[in-house]
Parts: structure tokens; sequence; C-alpha cells
């Protein structure tokens, strides 16, 4: 009865031999044919509502490839070289070429960073580029009022082509497809006036259709030519098991149909006690990418239940108007009524979590100073078996408990 969960870059064990009720949730069983590099390449042979890669572009063109940071899973060194591929099938040039490193409002990359992403020869040969957010480029507007400020390289490109991983977002509903140019590659103010819809009702994981935040997103893709997309889905081992390429929008959706059965897992009921890690680095380096498993998490709890969030958060909470929300508020109830009256990136997250906290206490198993963290309205633990200890004593050791290893990507939904 000892489990692992990620934490950081090893595992930690937490020991439920006297629990009475344990329900682990895990992913869904899926067969898949391919995985790893051969899907890609198949994927990319394949792609969906669209041509080929290699007769979308033209020699001479200007091409940038636009793929995840630092703190996302997706395996770009991987899939890049097969996109590169393709591109040069098509006689497109090394020096035609930019890969643009879909920031958002996420800290920039060191050198080195950037040459772990794609590896080391890609970087050699190609320029590889973090956003700007002071040089955007407005090309227009959403009818929800999003000004499409896109980094210049991107718009003075002749084609843009997305990479991504697709997993569950707390309120776009999934990540991937044209979630690469919006928040991705646009500045700081257009990411604003998108993230407000979050408070919205229709916006959270899982939901597409009707959902602001993601209709946004994608109204963006109009704005600006999105020419081909490819996606990959990850199992607990980040290993790639599923691939989608081709129209930003149909492929996404098969990459989201593939997810869902892979991730959304039923219970049937919620438990007095979740216990969930992100699943390791780079899903828990700081506090605002740990907070995505906290917000899954919350929809296995009960009303006034425990979530003990194992996640190390070494780089500290990892946005500073986060931080400022989450260190200068009164009480989380203030942080809700803020962020309704003055949306502000960063504080958005603070929000979120302050949202969970009316429905449950968090226990945080991390790195962090105790005394910072309970600052922050949550209660500090630096080991998961105390943690768990303390949740017993106040819930009953008869306390149902469910563990979620992989919380960053599971979504738990109620039978």
């Amino acid at each position: 009865m000892e489990y692992s969960l990620g934490f950081g870059k090893r595992q930690v064990k937490v020991d439920l031999s006297d629990a009475k009720s344990i329900n682990v949730l895990k992913p869904n069983k899926v067969t898949v044919s391919m995985t790893g590099e051969e899907e890609v390449k198949r994927a990319l042979l394949e792609p969906i509502a669209s041509p080929r890669l290699k007769d979308l572009v033209k020699e001479g063109e200007k091409i940038v490839l636009i793929t995840s940071d630092i703190t996302r899973p997706m395996p770009s060194k991987i899939v890049l070289p097969y996109v590169l591929q393709e591109l040069y099938l098509a006689q497109v040039r090394d020096e035609d070429i930019k890969i643009v490193f879909a920031l958002g409002s996420h800290r920039k990359h060191t050198e080195e960073e950037k040459k772990y992403l794609v590896g080391e020869e890609i970087y050699t040969r190609i320029e590889c580029l973090d956003i700007d957010s002071n040089d955007c480029v407005k090309i227009g507007t959403t009818s929800a009022g999003t000004p499409v400020n896109i980094f210049r390289p991107v718009v003075e490109a002749d084609k843009r082509i997305c990479l991504g991983n697709i997993e569950y977002h707390y309120f776009a509903g999934y990540s991937g497809g044209a979630k690469a140019i919006m928040p991705g590659v646009s500045n700081n103010e257009a990411i604003q006036v998108n993230h407000r819809m979050m408070v919205q009702e229709e916006a959270k994981a899982g939901a597409l259709e009707h959902n602001p935040v993601r209709e946004d997103i994608e109204e963006v893709a109009q704005l600006i030519s999105l020419d081909f997309i490819v996606n990959v889905v990850l199992d607990e081992g980040k290993n790639i098991i599923k691939a989608v390429a081709g129209h930003y929008l149909t492929a996404h959706r098969a990459g989201c149909r593939f997810l869902d059965k892979l991730y959304k897992v039923e219970i049937p009921e919620p438990a007095d006690i979740v216990v969930v890690s992100p699943g390791g680095y780079p899903k828990d380096i700081n506090l605002y990418q740990a907070q995505k498993a906290l917000d899954n998490a919350q929809h296995a709890v009960k009303k006034d239940g425990i979530i003990i969030l194992v996640a190390s958060c070494k780089e500290g909470l990892g946005n500073k108007t986060f931080e400022r929300w989450m260190v200068t508020s009164s009480s989380p109830e203030e942080m809700i009524s803020n962020i309704q009256k003055n949306f502000q990136l960063g504080g958005h997250k603070a929000a979120a979590i302050a949202m969970v906290l009316q429905k449950a206490q968090v226990f945080l198993v991390s790195e962090l100073e105790e005394t910072f963290v309970k600052n922050i309205f949550l209660e500090s633990f630096y080991d998961v078996e105390e943690a768990l200890q303390e949740a017993l004593s106040q819930q009953g050791h008869e306390a149902k408990i469910i563990i979620m290893p992989y919380g960053g990507s599971t979504l738990p939904t109620i039978k």
C-alpha cells in the first residue's frame, strides 16, 4: 500500500497501509499501435484536414516554428526533427526557419534551457528565440475585445507551424492548438484581456463548446493564420502515445477526444482527502504551474475536505504578480473579489487557488519556507506522510482517500 508521487526530479513515497478506503486515479487503459517518434512520423504522414506539411510550404518562405517553453512537458527535441524533415523536403533552408518559444507570461530561458528544449544539434543550426512582449504587432481585435498583439517575427513569417502537447487546462478547456498563439506568442496586454474571462462558469477544464476563453483563443487564429499544428498526448511517463497533425481546429479536436479517453477518470463520489502530485518536474517547478493539479484535484474532494498538494515549487511561486496577490491579500475572499473588479495576469492564478480554498483546506508539501506558505493561506509540510497523518486526524481514520499521482493531467468526473 505504498505509492510513489513525482516531486521535482525524484519520487516520494506515501504509505497508506492503515487507510480504510483508497481510490487511485490513474489514466484509463487505451490501446495504441505506435508511440514516440514512430507516432510523430505517422501523424505527419497522415495530417488531419490538411495537406502534408511539405506540400504547404515553399522554398524561400520564412517559416516560424512555435513550441512550448521550459514549464511544459512538450518533448520538442523529439518532434522537431521530423517537422524539419518535412520542411527540408520542400527545400526550405535552415536560415529561413526560426524556432520561437511560446512563453506567454512566463520568464525567459537561459541559452542552456533553449539548447535542452530543442537538442544541441538543432540549436546550433537554427535561430531559437524567446518572445519579447515589447516587440509585438497589433493586427486586430477579437469580438470579445482582446487586442491581437503578436510577437513580430511570428507576424512577419510566411508560415506559422505550432507545436504543443494536449492536456486539460483549468479555464481554456485544453492546452494545444491555437493556444500556442494566444497566449503563447502574445503580449501581456492581450493575454490579460483574454484570461479575465476565466471567472465565467463555462471557462473550465475539459470544456470547449461555449467556453469563452477557448472561443477567443481560436478567434485570434482567424486573424493571423495558423497554418499547421503538431500536437502530442503524453502518458504518465511523459512518453508520446498519440500525435495529431494538420488543421489547427480539426486536428486539435481529434487530440482532445483521445485525451478524454485516456485522462477523464470517473469517481463514484468525492473523497474526504485527496493526495495530488502534478507529476513531478517540470509541472511542479513552481506554484504557478502546480496550481493546475490543485484545480483538477478540487473536482475529487468533498466540501470541507483536505487536498494534499505534493509539489516541489523549487523556483518559488513563479510569477511576480501572482506572488504579490498571494502575499498581500488579507484573505482568499479578497483575491476572488479583486479579480472580478480588476483582472490582472498572475492574479488570476491567485484567485483560482482562492476558489479552491473556499471548498477545501490545502496542505502543501513543498520546498518552500514554512512561514511563507502560511502567509499564502496554505498549510506547510515537508513530508507527505506527516501531511497525511494530520489530514487523517482532522477527517477521521475512516476517511475516504483519493490519490492522484498525475494530477496535472487527470480530470476526475463524478459518475
